[in-house]
């Protein structure tokens, strides 16, 4: 297994795509901590914080389509470094000015979330121009979505460290400039200057017009909406086991579990239609979350945590196959943003609805809703499956250029096996 992720690794660019997105992406996965950080050192309550933070988020929700549309047209490093570039201004912003006047620190985290670079859906555009395998690209899905879990765990880490060593306000500095230069290490390599979107049919939904796509984005809200609510009832058992530090242990244990599925899924090529093997997925991630109802002691609730991430790490790979099979020609860096942008939705929507649900109905309810969320996904793609299977070679979607067809001969070099490689093509 680690041979296949070394093998893929030493592929030429392919490490310093990866290590260039996960920096770029900092930013974005330390927003929530580091602006309520900064918040309470101005002397700011919680509730203000939220406030901030939700604008961030929704901010960067609306941007992250929009960008990625805006890749599609006019190529990666058009877009991405000076999206980068403005999103660090906005936070240097509020770093600089403070949260008085209120106006201008919404307005800069305004911006800060409205720019943020779609380095995620960039790279997995790259990855067949890059890789030019099949096996490749699919344990190279499985190797993001293993570092994102990575990358969520070592960066608030890292927000605390600088809030230590100096304090709230360079944290926020610090961060958002390695973001840039993350950014600037992805724009500025081989591929992302060389490559090209597909040729595009101009429609004002863009990648929406996919039917598979919708259905695909419709489950994975309520994937989001499930990881959501865990959050937060983690933190209700915890509060009942008289330990805050008790939700850190099943947070922790939840993304050990993912590292470890998405790891051993990326390591070996998979047969049959992804649309099918992604019912699978998301149906086994789907019963890992009913146990949790149990909440049995910490020993055996933080087993049951790990058990219950083991398939999210896979459902995501497979889900990135699968919008690129379904995504419109020309339009993949803004399908694959779409499906972040789902995600972080759905996530935003489960911490908003389990609040109420613990009030009233306790910690068990509260885990009831991620069982409810990952059953509602699994209802979404069974309901769909015959758009899903239909739409991904259906009548009216034409596959984008093979490197190597005639329409494009000059790109003979980088000829993938299939033609269900359609991210992209080489200029």
């Amino acid at each position: 297994m680690a041979t296949g992720y070394l093998e893929l690794l030493r592929a030429k660019h392919a490490m310093r795509l990866l290590a260039g997105t996960l920096l770029g992406r900092l930013p974005n996965a330390t927003a929530a901590l580091a602006i309520v950080l900064f918040v309470r050192a101005e002397g700011g309550g919680y509730t203000l914080a939220g406030v901030l933070s939700a604008v961030y988020g929704l901010a960067t929700a609306a941007g992250q389509p929009a960008l990625g549309r805006a890749v599609d047209l006019y190529g990666q490093p058009r877009v991405m470094f000076p999206a980068a570039v403005v999103s660090a201004l906005g936070m240097g912003l509020l770093a600089v000015t403070g949260t008085d006047p209120l106006p201008v620190a919404c307005l800069a985290v305004l911006v800060a979330g409205l720019f943020t670079p779609p380095l995620e859906g960039g790279l997995r555009a790259l990855w067949p121009s890059v890789l030019r395998r099949e096996d490749r690209v699919h344990a190279a899905y499985a190797l993001d979505a293993v570092a994102q879990e990575l990358m969520f765990a070592v960066g608030p880490l890292m927000v605390t460290v600088l809030v230590a060593a100096w304090n709230e306000a360079a944290a926020l500095l610090v961060i958002n400039g390695l973001g840039v230069l993350g950014a600037l290490s992805v724009v500025v390599s081989p591929p992302s200057r060389r490559w090209r979107s597909a040729p595009r049919e101009a429609h004002w939904l863009g990648a929406l017009r996919s039917a598979g796509l919708l259905a695909l984005l419709g489950a994975f809200f309520f994937v989001g909406l499930a990881l959501g609510s865990i959050a937060v009832a983690a933190v209700s058992y915890a509060d009942a086991h008289g330990d805050a530090l008790i939700s850190s242990y099943l947070l922790s244990a939840l993304g050990a579990g993912a590292l470890v599925g998405g790891l051993l899924y990326g390591a070996r090529l998979w047969p049959g239609p992804p649309e099918r093997r992604l019912r699978l997925l998301v149906a086994a991630l789907a019963l890992g979350y009913w146990p949790l109802l149990l909440a049995p002691g910490v020993a055996a609730m933080t087993l049951l945590a790990g058990v219950s991430g083991l398939f999210l790490a896979p459902a995501l790979a497979c889900a990135f196959v699968v919008v690129d099979r379904h995504a419109p020609r020309g339009t993949v860096t803004e399908a694959f943003s779409w499906l972040v942008t789902t995600f972080g939705v759905g996530a935003a929507a489960g911490t908003a609805v389990v609040g109420p649900v613990l009030e009233t109905g306790g910690t068990v309810a509260g885990f009831a809703v991620a069982g409810a969320g990952g059953t509602a996904a699994l209802l979404v793609l069974l309901a769909t499956s015959r758009v899903l299977s239909a739409s991904a070679a259906g009548p009216g979607r034409p596959a984008a250029p093979v490197a190597g067809s005639e329409e494009h001969p000059e790109n003979d070099r980088n000829r993938a096996p299939e033609p269900g490689f359609r991210s992209g093509h080489q200029a």
